[in-house]
């Protein structure tokens, strides 16, 4: 819940002019959902994707202050976070809402990232990957093939999410091989390797290097650094080239 409508296009007006600082990776922007569309539009043509941070599952309907899958499209939006932390923790979203925002996505053709992940209490009760395969097995079950690939995981350990913590990159490329394991024996291996995992954890210009170098680890779901546009940059050069 950050930047105004104004503000947004401004963030997007110098990503665009600056998008070129960043030529190896992919970005995506993620504003506040009444700035997807002027954000979409000052973009346009940048190959910068944009998407909506949140949808509900029903098409239509007396859900006041909820927002479709093709209310997101409609914006400008091609892609969608489902299950992030604060959805999940903050505002009490369980499992089985996420799986059916997730499924309302993929029926509208667009490209959901989910995110899963641990609190603290789990990680030191040593039930990490316990938690991140139930959240994976309920959000994806049934899915076919294609629905997997156009479905990027975003690993985020929720107590290095706003906290200054950071897991080590050993820490979080042993969780997306985890993921990547899962994802074999859920899709198989060829759609299990085509799939991106992503980690989100109070990733910064300085520690994105190391990060992004470790094999498991194919991109990074950024929180409060990508509030501008000089760190959202920074972070975005430092990714191996594709």
């Amino acid at each position: 819940m950050h930047k105004t409508r104004t503000e947004s296009e401004a963030f997007a007006r110098s990503v665009r002019e600056r998008v070129s600082e960043a030529p190896s990776c992919d970005l995506l922007i993620f504003p506040p959902f009444f700035s997807v569309s002027v954000v979409a539009e000052t973009l346009a043509g940048t190959g910068v994707g944009v998407g909506a941070q949140d949808l509900y599952f029903e098409a239509s309907g007396a859900f006041t202050g909820e927002v479709s899958a093709q209310m997101v499209a409609d914006a400008g939006a091609g892609w969608v976070l489902v299950g992030h932390s604060e959805r999940r923790h903050v505002l009490g979203e369980g499992n089985e809402i996420v799986a059916r925002k997730l499924n309302a996505a993929l029926d509208a053709r667009l490209s959901p990232i989910l995110c899963v992940g641990e609190r603290i209490e789990e990680r030191e009760a040593d039930a990490a990957t316990d938690v991140v395969r139930e959240q994976l097995e309920v959000a994806l079950a049934g899915l076919t093939a294609d629905d997997m690939e156009r479905t990027v995981i975003a690993y985020e350990p929720v107590w290095a999410i706003g906290t200054g913590k950071t897991a080590t990159p050993e820490d979080a490329e042993e969780m997306h091989g985890f993921i990547r394991q899962w994802l074999c024996g859920a899709a198989g291996s060829d759609v299990a390797e085509r799939m991106r995992v992503q980690y989100g954890g109070s990733v910064k210009p300085d520690n994105a290097a190391g990060l992004l170098a470790r094999t498991e680890i194919d991109g990074a779901l950024i929180g409060g650094a990508s509030l501008e546009a000089d760190s959202f940059l920074a972070i975005a050069a430092a990714a191996p080239a594709l």
